[in-house]
């Protein structure tokens, strides 16, 4: 198949270029230009590349227009994140037999009432950025019910993977967890400890877009939630990290006023918004439709991130992986 890939160089799009290549698709990549793969492979050199920025000709009104004269089989769009953008998308490509497959996020579901959440008892959304998420994808389901564009949307987990930092076991990417674990320093948790984060592989991620665009009639009109097998706790993940270093965690439940005191207002805030939901989800429905299979726990998901921390000197540690 002719595949476009929306937003190519980022996590997601590291990964799904270099797959498709290789199972034979002809893969044009749509970037700003602005950066690059977080991991390198020869299959690069086989794509063709365009440069736009999308913002701006979405305000201009041409963006849809540029990605419909491309002519492909199936988009995939990893980088939308409002009404009105994805709808400016559907309604160039309707009628041209393409299939949309759009990123979402697992933050279309809100706090947690059963687990393992599954794609029909998701409670309602909240803040900004999972209310669009949500909207878009019932914009999209919508769509491919009353006949129009084929569309598909697949809800990732917090992705995760060598390049850049993973959320961390306080739910934030404050740097300092990981150094204070490696020493055997006590650590404040915020809550219980046991609320639950949802990783991914963004391999994995990669895995289930393939298996969208390759399964067109079985994933046309559906969504999917796509995490790794297994979800972490926070009091989990530190115990994780720690016993990487030989070290037992040393962990003090605190209140969310207390941890809010003594932690960077932008850290605090993404640890609420992440352990707040505590949220595990089912991966069934991907699994039965589309053959969807994580190669990566969440454990092992969150050890390959950190290692290629590690291995480039991106954080501080008080002593080697001992693992």
């Amino acid at each position: 198949m002719r595949i476009v890939v929306i937003g190519a160089t980022g996590h997601i799009g590291t990964f799904l270029v270099p797959r498709l290549v290789r199972s034979g698709h002809e893969v044009v990549t749509v970037t700003r230009g602005t950066s690059t793969p977080y991991a390198d492979s020869p299959e690069w050199q086989q794509v063709e590349q365009v440069t736009a920025d999308r913002e701006q000709e979405d305000r201009d009104g041409t963006f849809g227009q540029r990605i419909a004269a491309l002519r492909a089989d199936a988009v995939v769009d990893l980088v939308c994140f409002t009404m009105s953008s994805a709808e400016a998308l559907v309604s160039a490509l309707r009628g041209t037999g393409t299939h949309l497959v759009h990123c979402g996020s697992i933050w279309r579901a809100g706090v947690s009432h059963v687990l393992p959440i599954t794609e029909e008892n998701g409670t309602e959304p909240f803040g900004d950025y999972g209310v669009q998420k949500d909207a878009i994808a019932r914009m999209l389901g919508r769509e491919t019910a009353d006949g129009g564009l084929a569309t598909t949307s697949l809800h990732p987990g917090h992705i995760s993977g060598p390049g850049w930092l993973p959320i961390g076991p306080l739910g934030n990417l404050d740097p300092t967890v990981w150094t204070k674990l490696s020493a055997g320093e006590p650590v404040e948790v915020p809550g219980l400890g046991a609320e639950a984060m949802a990783h991914v592989h963004a391999d994995d991620v990669a895995q289930a877009f393939q298996l969208a665009v390759e399964h067109r009639d079985e994933a046309a009109g559906e969504d999917f939630f796509v995490t790794a097998s297994t979800a972490l706790t926070a009091r989990g993940y530190a115990h994780l990290v720690a016993s990487w270093f030989g070290q037992e965690a040393r962990l003090e439940s605190v209140s969310w006023d207390r941890f809010r005191e003594t932690t960077d207002p932008e850290h605090a805030g993404a640890s609420w918004e992440h352990l707040s939901r505590s949220q595990v989800f089912s991966t069934e429905k991907a699994r039965r439709l589309l053959g969807y299979e994580p190669a990566y726990t969440a454990e092992a998901t969150v050890l390959d991130a950190f290692r290629w921390l590690v291995e480039h000197d991106r954080v501080d540690l008080a002593c080697p992986l001992a693992i």
